[in-house]
Formats: C-alpha cells, sequence, structure tokens
C-alpha cells in the first residue's frame, strides 16, 4: 500500500512553491500536466516502501516555464502559473486539504506584502540549488528541455561510432571533466530530468530480409 510524503507550498501572484518531504528517496518521479495535476512516486526506507502523490492544483500552470530540483531528502517545484492571480487554496474543489499538505511558512507572503518579497526561485535564496525544467527537452519530439540532448535523431555530434559523432568513442574523448562534475554534486543539488506527459516511445519495425529467386 502506498504512503503519501509530507508537502509544503506557498505562492506569489505568478509561481507556486512546492516541497515534497521524502527522506532517502530513491526513483522519484514527478510529472506536471498543464492542467495542473503534479504526480509524483518513489521508494523510501531500508524496506522500500511506496510513496505516492497525486495534486490536483487549483487552477492551471504553465509547464515550460516551470522548473524541479530533486534531492535525496526532499524534491522542490517552482510552478509558473498560466494566469498570474492570487490562489484561495493549493487544489481544486470543496473537499478538505489533505492532512500531509501544509501551509511552507518559511516562503509563505501575504498577497498585501507581496511588492517587499522576492518572487520566483531566480529571485530567492534556494541554498545554491540547481534547477532543470519541466518542459523543454529538445531534440526529440516531445522531450523538449532536457538541454544537451539535441542532434536526436542520429546523435549528431557524439562521435566515435555511428551515427554518433562527436564523443570521441573508443577513447571516450571530450568526456574528460565529467569526473570533477560528479565528485563535486551532493545529494541537495542532484538534478533529475522529470518525466513529460505526452511522450511517446517509437515504434520500431524490423522489414524482413527478402531473396531473390
Amino acid at each position: 500500500m502506498s504512503r503519501h510524503p509530507e508537502v509544503k507550498w506557498a505562492q506569489r501572484e505568478d509561481t507556486v512553491f512546492i516541497t515534497i518531504l521524502l527522506a532517502d528517496s530513491k526513483d522519484a518521479k514527478v510529472t506536471l500536466e498543464p492542467e495542473g495535476v503534479l504526480s509524483y512516486s518513489a521508494t523510501a526506507g531500508s524496506d522500500n516502501n511506496s510513496y505516492e502523490l497525486k495534486l490536483e492544483l487549483f487552477d492551471k500552470v504553465n509547464v515550460e516555464e516551470s522548473k524541479i530540483n530533486k534531492g535525496a531528502r526532499s524534491t522542490f517545484c517552482v510552478l509558473e502559473k498560466a494566469d498570474k492571480v492570487w490562489w484561495k487554496k493549493l487544489l481544486r474543489g470543496d473537499g478538505k486539504t489533505p492532512h500531509f499538505v501544509k501551509v511552507d511558512w518559511d516562503k509563505w507572503v501575504d498577497e498585501d506584502d507581496e511588492g517587499d518579497a522576492p518572487s520566483g526561485a531566480n529571485n530567492m535564496d534556494m541554498g545554491g540549488m540547481d534547477f532543470s525544467k519541466f518542459g523543454g527537452m529538445g531534440g526529440m519530439p516531445g522531450m523538449e528541455g532536457l538541454g544537451g540532448m539535441g542532434g536526436m535523431p542520429g546523435m549528431g555530434g557524439m562521435g566515435g561510432m555511428p551515427g554518433m559523432g562527436g564523443m570521441g568513442m573508443p577513447g571516450m574523448g571530450g568526456m574528460e571533466g565529467l569526473g570533477d562534475d560528479l565528485d563535486d554534486s551532493d545529494d541537495e543539488g542532484e538534478i533529475v530530468a522529470p518525466e513529460v506527459v505526452g511522450v511517446k516511445e517509437a515504434n520500431t519495425k524490423e522489414t524482413p530480409a527478402t531473396t531473390s529467386t
């Protein structure tokens, strides 16, 4: 049976901040839909307990401009509202707010005081977090913005193997310094590109060989 992680939220006129708290999380997957549906799943604990979450947000969001940071202890989302208006609450509907959804008082600002408060991930103190975008996984249809993956199909620019020019294989040329980047990472700065709703895997068909008589 799946459990629910704790969720904390705050907002500005143009953005919503959502923090999903789950220590030692593994295989975290996050999806965001334009209609305002945020889904999350992960495992945690020595028994690999399953955690799931589906939030039907108060209003629509701009997936392409929304950002995410995944760490070992939490997942932090900065969601861009489709319309720049203050939400009455986080979730749509008339039901009672779930017990695991709470206000993030560290980031909360009243509407009347917004002019004195920073807005958006770029203007707030995020403790050195690095963000990736929910949208904009370019290079493949439906995966706009996974920076650095341009050139697909064909994987142009990765060279050394047929159709993979540029990576210097064999010899792995052009990958020098990769180890340094990995060594400098920490549990709060790990960025994993979230799943993008609507991506379909291409079906490949093998053409049977024909023999002439």
